[in-house]
This record gives C-alpha cells, sequence and structure tokens, in this order.
C-alpha cells in the first residue's frame, strides 16, 4: 500500500474530513452592509472571496435566516468592509447582534457612500458592488458582485479573520 508520507493525517468520511479541513482555515472576516428603500441592514460574513480577475468579481454568502438576507434580497448594490484587528468591537456588532432588534447604525460611525450604501468610517478598506446574480446555496444565498467603488490604503493591517471572531455569539443562526 503506497505511504502518503504524512503520518499525522486521520481519515474520516467525506462530510467529516470536510469539516476537519474547513475548521483548519482562518478567513478574513467582512461586514457587509445594504440599504433598500429606507432600510439598511448589515452583518459579519466569513463567505466571502474574489472569483474572477476579469472582468473583476466578488462573492458574498448571506444567510438566509438573517436581517440583511432579508434587505439585501431586494437590494441593488452591497458594500463589502475589511476590518482590522483594533476594530474587533464593530466586528463584534455586526456579527452577535441582529437587526431585527436593534438599529446597529446607531451604535457607529458612518456615512451614505455610493448608491445610498452605508459605508463604516472605521473600516480599513471597502468597495461596493452592483448585485449581479442571487444564487442559493443551503442555508445562505451567494451575491455575485460586479465592484464598481472603493477605498483601500496601501497598508491594511492585521485583519480580522475567523480566529478573532469564533467565539461571538451569532445573532441568529446559520
Amino acid at each position: 500500500m503506497p505511504h502518503n508520507g504524512n503520518s499525522d493525517t486521520t481519515q474520516h468520511d467525506a462530510g467529516q474530513a470536510f469539516e476537519d479541513v474547513v475548521a483548519l482555515l482562518n478567513y478574513p472576516m467582512f461586514v457587509v452592509t445594504t440599504r433598500w428603500e429606507e432600510q439598511r441592514s448589515g452583518c459579519l460574513v466569513g463567505f466571502a472571496s474574489q472569483v474572477s480577475i476579469n472582468p473583476p468579481r466578488f462573492l458574498v454568502g448571506l444567510s438566509n435566516k438573517n436581517h440583511t438576507y432579508g434587505v439585501a434580497v431586494n437590494a441593488e448594490h452591497l458594500a463589502v468592509h475589511l476590518l482590522t484587528r483594533e476594530h474587533l468591537a464593530l466586528a463584534t456588532l455586526f456579527g452577535e447582534q441582529t437587526g431585527d432588534e436593534i438599529d446597529k447604525f446607531a451604535q457607529c460611525e458612518w456615512r451614505t457612500g455610493p448608491h445610498g450604501l452605508p459605508i463604516l468610517d472605521d473600516s480599513a478598506a471597502w468597495f461596493s458592488g452592483r448585485i449581479l446574480e442571487r444564487l442559493e446555496l443551503g442555508d445562505h444565498v451567494a451575491f455575485l458582485l460586479a465592484p464598481e467603488n472603493g477605498s483601500a490604503p496601501e497598508d491594511l493591517g492585521e485583519l480580522i479573520t475567523f480566529s478573532d471572531v469564533r467565539d461571538l455569539e451569532p445573532g441568529h443562526e446559520a
């Protein structure tokens, strides 16, 4: 029997193996905000990634149970914010609280950005994009964005990652 050279691996069924692998990853976390009519909403997001270089495309996964999804399903644009570790309180606000119960924007500094989107003042970088498609992916819905506007410094610093927020109590189940 061939040996793979790694004696520290344990073989599991496909579902358990996948859970074990993703538990090892330390994804960057984002705060996504949106607006539809007079409603504003935002949440902490861990499922997000650039998915194309040319044309530029970004995919955001929103839980179909949270307040932000309920606003985003009607919206035309989303804003994606990167936060540094010095703004962990902002990640906690958008990760643990739900817009069903509080106005998160009353508890942080923000301004009105492109297309009336709420832009968080304490984000290290942000971009907004037009929603091109929505795709149901189980308990999350993927929003495919065409980036349009944004702001980024030369150096981001230490971004908030999953390990920084893994102990947060979400405002909604996933």
